[in-house]
C-alpha cells in the first residue's frame, strides 16, 4: 500500500487545517461558499455510488494465482498455459445474480464465478456461474428473462407470477430451474461451490487446429449447500455470510482453491454430436467427454479496498488471448457486446485504465484517446491514428486466430439441432439426484411456485410432468392444482410438437 503521509489534504493536495468545523460567518453561521474543503467533501460524497450492476450486483472478490498442472500445448497456444508449473496472477469475483447490492448472500440464485487472468499477452476474462447450464439459449430473450427475476414495475415487489409465467412459457429453462431449486441453488459459501464456463469456447494450437472446450473449476474444499430452511435462517442471522466467510478464510491463511478440469472436443466431432454444443441449456455428458485436469486456482490475498478492486472490477468475455476464442454460441456472441457496453455505462469509457482492470503483465498500446477520467498520459505526444510513420505500435499478424467456417442464409432461426429440452433434466432427476435431493427439489419448488396464479402453476407443473411424471404430479399436489389436468396439458403440448414436426 502506498505511503499517504501523515497530513490530511484536499483531493488536490492542499493541507487541511480543520476537518471537524465548517467555515462560517461568525460562530453561528451561515456556512460560507468559500469553504472549498466542505464543498469538495460533500460533492465527492454525493457521487460515491456508481450505478450498481444490473445483474451480479452483490459480490465478493479476492486476488490469487492460476497454476498449470498438465501440458495442454497440443490444444492451445495461449502463453499463460504454455508450460507445467507456470503461474498467472488472477482476480476473482463471486456474486449472486438477481438480487440488489443489499440482498442476502443466501438467496436462492445462481452464483457468478468470474476470473480475470493477467497474462503476458493481455487480460483474459472468463465469466462463468456455479451452474453448468443457463435458463435460455438465445440472447433475444435475455432482457425479458432478467426483468421477470427482478421487481414488478408497478409494485416494486418480487413477483412469482412474473417469475413462473416466463419460465413456464420457456421450457428450455427447466434444466436450470431444477438445478436452481435443488440445494445447489443455495451454496453454503463461495468456497464450497464449483465454477463453470457454461458456454463453449474455442482453443486453438500453434498449428491452427481447433477444439471446443468447456471449463469446470471444481472446489477443493468440497461441495456444501444449505437446505431451504438453513438458507432462510442464514438470511436472517447474517445476510453477508458468504462475503464474510471468503474474507475471513483468506485472512486466516486458509486459501480456497479449485481444480480446473476441461472438457475438450475436436471441432470436427461437434456436427454429429447428440446435443448441440452451442446450446447453453445443455451439458456435455462426462461419459462422452471426460474432464481432464489442467490446472489449479488459488486465492491468497484479500483486496485492500472493496470499491477500488471488487466493485470496479469489470469482467468482459470478449477479452481473449491468442489461443482462445469464442464459439458460435448465440448467448456468448451477445455477451461479447453486452459486458463491454455495460462497463462503459457503469464505469466510463476508460474503465480499462482502472488498476484492477488494466493489464499487469502486458503493455497496453492502443490509439484510443481522451474520454472522461483519462488518468494516464493519454498517449502523450504520440500519434492517435494508424497507419503512421511516427513509430506507433503496429498490428501483429501472428496473433490472428485461425478463423471459423460460416455458411447459410441470414435470418432469425432457432437452433437447428433436434432439441429435446427434457432429456437432460430427466437424467438429472432420475439418475443423478438422491431421494433426499428429489424431496428437497419438490419442496423448494412448491414453496415458491405456490404463490403464482393457478393458470401459471398449472402450466409450470405440465413442464415438470414432461421431465418426469412423478415430479409433475408431486409439484401439482403441493401447489394444489389438478394433476389430471396437468397430465392432459403435458400430453397436449407433446402432440402439438409432433404435429409441427410432421408438417
Amino acid at each position: 500500500m502506498r505511503d499517504r503521509g501523515d497530513g490530511l489534504t484536499t483531493g488536490f493536495g492542499k493541507p487541511v487545517d480543520d476537518d471537524q468545523n465548517s467555515m462560517t460567518a461568525g460562530e453561528r453561521g451561515p456556512v460560507l461558499m468559500q469553504d472549498v474543503h466542505l464543498l469538495e467533501k460533500l460533492g465527492h460524497f454525493d457521487r460515491e455510488r456508481i450505478p450498481e450492476r444490473v445483474v451480479h450486483a452483490k459480490g465478493a472478490g479476492a486476488h490469487g494465482y492460476f497454476e498449470v498442472t498438465a501440458d495442454v500445448t497440443q490444444y492451445t497456444r495461449a502463453a499463460f498455459l504454455s508450460e507445467v508449473g507456470k503461474k498467472t496472477e488472477v482476480f476473482v469475483r463471486f456474486s449472486t445474480v438477481g438480487g440488489e447490492k443489499g440482498s442476502a448472500d443466501a438467496e436462492r440464485d445462481p452464483r457468478g464465478f468470474a476470473i480475470k487472468f493477467y497474462t503476458e499477452e493481455g487480460n483474459y476474462d472468463m465469466t462463468g456461474n456455479n451452474t453448468p447450464v443457463f435458463f435460455i439459449r438465445d440472447p433475444l430473450k435475455f432482457a425479458d428473462f432478467i426483468h421477470t427475476q427482478k421487481r414488478n414495475p408497478r409494485t416494486n415487489l418480487k413477483d412469482p407470477d412474473m417469475f413462473w409465467d416466463f419460465l413456464s412459457l420457456t421450457p428450455e429453462s427447466v434444466h436450470q430451474v431444477m438445478v436452481l431449486f435443488s440445494d445447489r441453488g443455495t451454496p453454503a459459501t463461495y468456497r464450497n461451490m464449483n465454477g463453470y464456463s457454461s458456454h463453449t469456447y474455442v482453443w486453438y494450437n500453434a498449428a491452427g487446429e481447433q477444439f471446443y472446450v468447456q471449463y469446470h473449476f471444481k472446489t477443493e474444499q468440497g461441495i456444501k449447500n444449505f437446505t431451504a430452511a438453513e438458507a432462510d435462517a442464514m438470511k436472517a442471522s447474517d445476510p453477508d455470510h458468504a462475503t464474510r466467510d471468503l474474507f475471513e478464510a483468506i485472512e486466516r491463511g486458509e486459501y480456497p482453491s479449485w481444480r480446473l478440469e476441461m472438457q475438450i472436443m475436436p471441432v470436427a466431432e461437434a456436427a454429429e454430436y447428440r446435443f448441440d454444443v452451442f446450446d447453453i441449456t445443455k451439458v456435455w455428458p462426462h461419459a462422452d467427454y471426460p474432464p481432464t485436469t489442467v490446472g489449479r486456482l488459488v486465492l491468497d490475498r484479500n483486496p485492500d479496498n472493496y470499491f477500488a478492486e471488487t466493485e470496479q472490477a469489470a469482467f468482459n468475455p470478449s477479452n481473449f488471448v491468442p489461443g482462445i476464442g469464442p464459439s458460435n454460441d448465440k448467448m456468448l456472441q451477445a455477451r461479447l457486446f453486452s459486458y463491454h457496453d455495460t462497463h462503459l455505462h457503469r464505469l466510463g469509457p476508460n474503465y480499462h485504465l482502472l488498476p484492477i482492470n488494466a493489464p499487469k503483465n502486458a503493455p497496453m498500446n492502443s490509439y484510443q484517446r481522451d474520454g472522461a477520467m483519462r488518468f494516464d498520459d493519454n498517449g502523450a505526444g504520440g500519434p492517435n491514428y494508424w497507419p503512421n510513420s511516427m513509430g506507433g505500435p503496429a498490428p501483429d499478424p501472428s496473433s490472428a486466430d485461425p478463423g471459423m467456417q460460416v455458411e447459410g442464409l441470414t435470418g432469425r432461426t432457432p437452433y437447428p439441432h433436434p432439441n429435446d429440452d427434457f432429456v437432460q433434466p430427466r437424467a438429472l432427476f432420475r439418475d443423478v439426484m438422491t431421494d433426499e435431493d428429489r424431496d428437497h427439489l419438490i419442496s423448494n419448488i412448491v414453496g415458491h411456485l405456490k404463490n403464482a396464479h393457478e393458470r401459471i402453476r398449472m402450466r409450470q407443473c405440465a413442464v415438470f410432468y414432461k421431465v418426469d411424471p412423478d415430479l409433475g404430479t408431486s409439484v401439482a399436489e403441493g401447489v394444489h392444482v389438478d394433476s389430471a389436468e396437468v397430465e392432459r396439458l403435458a400430453r397436449l403440448s407433446d402432440e402439438k410438437r409432433a404435429e409441427a414436426t410432421a408438417r
